[in-house]
């Protein structure tokens, strides 16, 4: 091998491990911070010196984390489930139903996903005064559901559109309706896509914050990121910094477990449609 491809593919290796050590040396800050507290919190650490779990056991036992988490569990999972029936069903009409303004309505679709949430933020708000469902997990779903759906359609149609149309004509021909070419037909050959759209929708109704904060008012009704944003104290001393790095790395754990359950999927779904054959 020649010195030139030696000093490149060092130099990839170097940048890959640059990148990699960007991206999860914050989490690890925050993991290994999560076994500190006191004024050890202000000292540089790049390693624990002991294990130290009161910040977990104190996270864990407040009145309320628990059911913020599930609070979390619920909405994110209620989202993705509405997002991917109202997409699944919408992207068959988009991608195999010929209609007058189905381009105009795609690019609808695509425009409602550019408008920031602080945008609509106050008509939303006026608007779930008026259904009756601030202060409920239902604000949240319904909103988080708005924002989610335009990407969810956008992603499933172009899936869908790949798809053979021999296989929708061999099921019209033996006699199926257009919710079996759905559910029987199509959604076996979407699961990749179906997992990579709907684990991006459940991690930004997890993290989302600014709605969360607006259309919550009660402790017992609030999400995991608004309750580890009001753990602050009176002061820079005063804030439990331990214990918001413990409930942050509780709340982010299991976003990483379901990458690792599902990366295969992931990836299957990621790459889907990049090569026709």
């Amino acid at each position: 091998m020649s010195p030139t491809y030696l000093i490149k593919k060092a130099g990839f290796y170097l940048a890959v491990t640059a990148i990699v050590v960007f991206a999860v040396f914050p989490f690890y800050y925050a993991l290994q911070s999560s076994f500190l507290s006191g004024t050890e919190l202000f000292r540089v650490h790049y390693y624990p010196d002991a294990l130290d779990f009161k910040n977990y056991v104190t996270i864990l036992t407040q009145r309320t984390f628990l059911r913020n988490l599930a609070n979390s569990v619920f909405i994110a999972t209620c989202t993705v489930v509405m997002c991917l029936f109202l997409a699944v069903t919408a992207s068959y009409a988009l991608s195999r139903v010929s209609f007058r303004g189905r381009s105009v309505l795609l690019v609808t679709i695509l425009a409602v996903s550019m408008f920031p949430q602080i945008a609509v933020l106050s008509g939303l708000f006026e608007l779930i005064r008026f259904v009756g469902i601030f202060n409920t997990p239902w604000a949240l779903i319904v909103s988080y559901t708005i924002f989610t759906l335009p990407f969810t359609v956008w992603i499933l149609t172009t899936f869908m559109r790949e798809l053979p149309v021999e296989i929708e004509e061999a099921a019209i021909v033996d006699g199926a309706t257009p919710w079996v070419i759905i559910t029987r037909v199509f959604l076996p050959l979407l699961w990749p896509a179906l997992v990579t759209t709907g684990l991006l929708a459940f991690i930004g109704a997890w993290n989302e914050f600014l709605f969360a904060l607006t259309f919550t008012a009660s402790e017992t009704q609030r999400t995991v990121p608004v309750a580890i944003a009001l753990l602050s104290g009176g002061s820079e001393f005063e804030t439990p910094w331990g214990t918001i790095m413990a409930a942050s790395v509780v709340v982010t754990v299991p976003l990483i477990v379901l990458v690792l359950i599902f990366q295969r999927k992931i990836v299957a779904g990621l790459t889907a449609g990049g090569v026709k054959g």
